[in-house]
């Protein structure tokens, strides 16, 4: 167990007040079978440059952030802004749901896993199930979409949660955007019984066909961000377009603090 613990620590990046692991696509994979194994609600998050604005500005989010396990790579500029940070990290430390998702279902679909899904909308949660059952037969399989009244005490959620004990999942996908989908997963983990949860976006969108697949070689460039604003330019272009500004900012702001600090 010391050596697992000391391993972790020494792929932990720490910058603006967030943690990091710079997992590759095998080790990330590790880690979910550990947690499917070890049945201990293990929340695995992600971070980019979006979580890290809103960890910033959303005192929810910060506290969901305290209750996770792990967290990989989930954008390049944290890969840019953590080697000016001094962390020797490489571009394949960079894992999106797009690249995660066929590697992770098919490890699901080997070992029999149930997964239970939460997220987007009515009709590309029905598209995304049929999809997922088809290419992966051997996965136990349930979604339901994330248009419901969140109240943690209202009927809708007690009744989703009541359906998430009974199929007892392995892992619990949760996709209803960020913070969303953090928010819910704060409130409601305790009360399942799981052993990983993920939450992951518009994973089920890509596996249903709803948003296009931006090319994988943009997403080693950095250069992803430009596809699916060009997909969604409503729903991201303050994502995209403003957002970074405030990052740069916290960016300059460490940079004074570190040169006014005594030597």
């Amino acid at each position: 167990m010391e050596s697992h613990l000391e391993e972790r620590a020494q792929s932990t990046i720490s910058l603006l007040d967030i943690q990091f692991n710079d997992y590759t696509l095998p080790e990330l994979l590790a880690a979910v079978r550990e947690g499917v194994g070890a049945r201990d609600r293990r929340i695995i998050a992600n971070h980019n440059l979006h979580s890290l604005f809103l960890f910033h500005r959303n005192l929810r989010l910060r506290e969901f952030y305290r209750l996770v396990h792990s967290s990989h790579i989930d954008g390049m500029p944290l890969v840019w802004i953590a080697r000016k940070y001094g962390y020797d990290v490489s571009r394949d430390r960079r894992i999106t749901y797009v690249d995660f998702s066929p590697p992770l279902l098919e490890m699901a679909n080997q070992e029999h896993w149930r997964i239970f899904y939460i997220g987007s909308r009515p009709e590309a949660c029905v598209a995304g199930t049929e999809a997922v059952r088809v290419r992966y037969p051997g996965i136990k399989w349930e979604a339901t979409n994330g248009y419901f009244d969140m109240t943690r005490t209202g009927a809708a959620n007690q009744d989703l949660v009541r359906r998430i004990r009974k199929f007892a999942p392995d892992i619990l996908m949760v996709g209803m955007g960020m913070p969303r989908q953090e928010q819910w997963i704060a409130e409601n983990h305790a009360d399942i019984e799981v052993g990983v949860i993920l939450p992951c976006g518009a994973a089920i969108d890509y596996i249903a066909g709803a948003v296009p697949t931006p090319p994988r070689w943009a997403g080693r460039m950095g250069l992803e961000w430009l596809f699916r604003l060009f997909a969604e330019p409503r729903r991201l272009a303050s994502r995209y377009l403003i957002e970074p500004w405030y990052v740069i900012g916290l960016l300059l702001r460490d940079r004074l603090k570190r040169v006014a600090a005594p030597k």
